[in-house]
């Protein structure tokens, strides 16, 4: 058995958290440890039930510690792994760097990311990224990219090209898969009739997801589909975000919105929805997108990261910052969802492209083939 150690830079309730613990947990023939540098958040606990030890440094976010430093050292030399996984910028500088400072060779960075955009993305970020770029041909053996996008976007950034593969992140289709019995259920919880058109999103409040986007965008579409009703999900997304609400009511929307915030249930809100949408401006491979896909829904995409790559013909992929294109994108998919049987082949068709490119038993495979276990 092999011990495979984890460093990501927290374990709050994110993409790359995400697929983390879905390849810690299925890859059971081999042992996972998990470092945070940050703290346990989400999925500390949830790794722990599964038996997966985690180690919490409990650093500030975006700041580094002595007593953080000595704690990793500690633990590196404690676990002695046989290799090394870090996750995202801040993990793959500080997690890499100390790895390899401490004799360790079989080291591979996680990029989950594509663009860093002023303004958006904090500079302290930028910085580790580019730093990391010149550090890329000494640190990592390897550098694992969920998309190819990003794989492009770093190599022009001055990463090492020759080190690069790409693994798709992988879903437990045994999980997001079509339930209608669960999607009734939650539209009995929220009061939405089973007839009655709902388009969702599932993605924290951040300006990165472009929420207004999609608010703009239904706006227009209910010129049309007077009844059609929208479902948000997600950290942020909840009552008491005042910009949220503020912005709902500018365009008339708080009436047939509904803020659900963070939930647990993510599968039978999937199974609720008629049609996913993602908004965002930028992306790398969005997990909600097969996440809807699997469970049978179909979805609208901006054209971001990979996301297009996800849909292939299943979906409605726009260009990104363009409601009008988006508008017409949910358009087009709630006039066909009228028509049953074309709409039922569209839903088999989504399900089906996840279960054949994007399971989580090909994602682990194809971790396992970098590694060399």
């Amino acid at each position: 058995m092999k011990v495979v150690l984890h460093i990501i830079t927290g374990l709050s309730d994110g993409g790359a958290e995400a697929v983390l613990f879905r390849l810690a947990t299925y890859d059971a023939p081999h042992q996972h440890v998990v470092i945070s540098l940050g703290g346990g958040g989400k999925y500390g606990p949830l790794l722990e039930d599964k038996g997966i030890r985690v180690h919490c440094l409990d650093m500030p976010r975006g700041r580094i510690t002595l007593g953080g430093l000595r704690k990793l050292f500690s633990i590196l030399r404690q676990e002695r792994p046989d290799i090394v996984q870090t996750w995202m910028y801040h993990a793959n500088l500080l997690g890499g760097v100390a790895a390899r400072l401490g004799g360790f060779r079989e080291i591979y960075w996680g990029l989950h990311h594509t663009t860093l955009v002023p303004g958006t993305t904090g500079v302290s970020t930028r910085a580790v990224d580019w730093l990391c770029a010149r550090l890329s041909g000494w640190v990592p053996k390897g550098i694992v990219a969920c998309a190819f996008e990003t794989q492009r976007v770093h190599v022009a950034n001055g990463y090492v090209a020759s080190k690069f593969s790409i693994i798709p992140n992988g879903y437990d289709v045994s999980v997001f898969a079509p339930d209608q019995l669960a999607g009734r259920r939650l539209r009995d919880e929220l009061g939405i009739a089973l007839g009655t058109p709902l388009v969702g999103l599932v993605g924290r409040w951040d300006p990165l997801k472009d929420h207004a986007n999609l608010f703009a965008a239904l706006q227009i579409v209910r010129g049309s589909f007077a009844d059609v009703c929208l479902v948000l999900a997600g950290t942020g997304c909840e009552p008491g975000n005042a910009d949220l609400q503020r912005l709902l009511q500018t365009l008339s929307l708080d009436t047939c919105t509904y803020l659900l915030g963070r939930r647990s249930d993510v599968p039978a809100l999937m199974n609720a929805m008629d049609i996913h949408v993602l908004s965002s401006s930028s992306e790398a491979f969005p997990n909600v997108v097969a996440e809807a896909m699997a469970c049978g829904t179909p979805c609208v995409v901006t054209q971001v990261g990979d996301a297009a790559i996800i849909v292939g013909g299943t979906g409605w992929p726009v260009p990104p910052r363009n409601h009008h294109a988006l508008a017409q994108a949910i358009f087009e998919a709630l006039h066909e969802r009228e028509d049953e049987p074309r709409w039922s082949a569209r839903q088999v068709a989504a399900r089906q492209r996840i279960v054949d490119e994007f399971s989580l038993r090909t994602m682990v495979a194809r971790y396992r083939k970098v590694w060399a276990l």
